[in-house]
C-alpha cells in the first residue's frame, strides 16, 4: 500500500468518480482505476459500489477513508514542519470577493508565494454566493468571502471587517435617498438584502435600489452622478483621490461587511490550513495600516 494509492482513493471517494479524481490529481483515468484496483487487491476488499450516478463507498471503503485522511494529513504535516515548505508543489485554487481583491489580496499572494514558491495559484474573483458554491463543490481550496459559510463541513476563519461609507458624485449637492437611485452589491448578497430592508422601513416604496456584481462599475456610476451607495473606503479610494466622489451622511450606515477565510474541514490539508493562517495575519496587518 502506498501514499499515492491512498491519495487516489481519497479523491475518488470525495469526488464520487474516477474521472473527477483524475482531473483533480492530473492523472489519466486508467491510471486512477489501476491504483484503486491494486489497492483493493492488496486489501482483499471491495472499496466502491457503483450507484445511480457516482461511486458509493462500501462499508470497508468508509473505514479506509477515515484512516486515509489521517495518514495523508500527517504525511503533509511532516513535509511542512520537518521538511522544507518551499519544496511543496501543486496547484492551489483561491477564490476572493472583489472587496478583498482590491484590499489585501495582493499582499496575501506575495506572502503565500514566499512561503510556497513552487505552488501555482489559480485565482477566481467572484461574488460570495458563487465562491461558497465553489468551495462546497471542491472547485476551490480556500475562499475569502462574506461569511461565514453555514455548513458543518466548512471551517471559517474570521477576518477583519470592512466598515461602509456612503458616497455620492462630487458635483452633487444635497442628496435625499428617496430622490436618487441607490446602488449596492449583487441582489444575491446579504448587504443588498439588509440595505433594501432598511430603506423600505425608512422610506417605504419610494426608494429605488440598483444591484451590481461589479463593484468597480458601481463606483463609476456613483462618480457619474447616476446613483449613490455605501461601500468600503478601499473601493472608493481612487475616486476620492481624483475628487470624483465624496462621502456623505444620509442618516444611517449599513452594518459592516464580515469576511471569513473558508475551506472544507475534511480532508484536512496543511497547505490550506496554513494559507488561512497567513490570510488572517496579512488581513490584520493591512487593516492596521489602512484604518477605516
Amino acid at each position: 500500500m502506498t501514499f499515492e494509492q491512498l491519495r487516489t482513493f481519497l479523491w475518488v471517494a470525495r469526488l464520487g468518480g474516477f474521472r473527477k479524481a483524475s482531473e483533480r490529481l492530473h492523472l489519466s483515468q486508467p491510471a486512477v482505476s489501476t491504483r484503486i484496483a491494486n489497492l483493493e487487491a492488496e486489501l482483499q476488499a471491495k472499496l466502491f459500489e457503483r450507484g445511480p450516478g457516482d461511486l458509493i463507498l462500501t462499508k470497508k471503503g468508509q473505514q479506509l477513508l477515515s484512516y486515509a485522511e489521517q495518514m495523508l494529513f500527517v504525511e503533509e504535516e511532516i513535509k511542512q514542519r520537518v521538511g522544507n515548505p518551499s519544496e511543496t508543489e501543486g496547484l492551489f485554487r483561491i477564490g476572493a470577493s472583489e472587496t478583498i481583491a482590491q484590499a489585501w489580496l495582493p499582499a496575501f499572494i506575495q506572502a503565500f508565494s514566499t512561503e510556497f514558491p513552487r505552488v501555482n495559484v489559480d485565482l477566481t474573483v467572484d461574488i460570495s454566493g458563487n465562491l461558497r458554491s465553489g468551495v462546497l463543490d471542491r472547485r476551490l481550496d480556500l475562499v475569502f468571502l462574506m461569511g461565514p459559510v453555514s455548513e458543518f463541513s466548512v471551517k471559517n476563519v474570521a477576518l477583519p471587517r470592512f466598515d461602509l461609507h456612503w458616497y455620492k458624485a462630487a458635483h452633487l449637492h444635497d442628496v435625499e435617498l428617496p430622490d436618487i437611485p441607490i446602488i449596492s452589491y449583487s441582489s444575491q448578497t446579504r448587504p443588498y438584502r439588509e440595505l433594501t430592508s432598511e430603506l423600505a422601513r425608512r422610506y417605504g416604496p419610494k426608494s429605488r435600489v440598483f444591484s451590481s456584481a461589479s463593484l468597480s462599475a458601481s463606483l463609476k456610476m456613483i462618480a457619474a452622478g447616476i446613483a449613490v451607495g455605501p461601500y468600503p473606503r478601499v473601493l472608493a479610494a481612487p475616486h476620492l483621490a481624483a475628487h470624483e466622489v465624496v462621502e456623505f451622511d444620509p442618516g444611517f450606515v449599513p452594518s459592516p461587511l464580515e469576511f471569513t477565510a473558508s475551506y472544507l474541514a475534511e480532508p484536512r490539508s496543511f497547505l490550506v490550513e496554513r494559507s488561512a493562517e497567513i490570510s488572517r495575519s496579512v488581513a490584520e496587518d493591512w487593516h492596521r495600516e489602512h484604518p477605516t
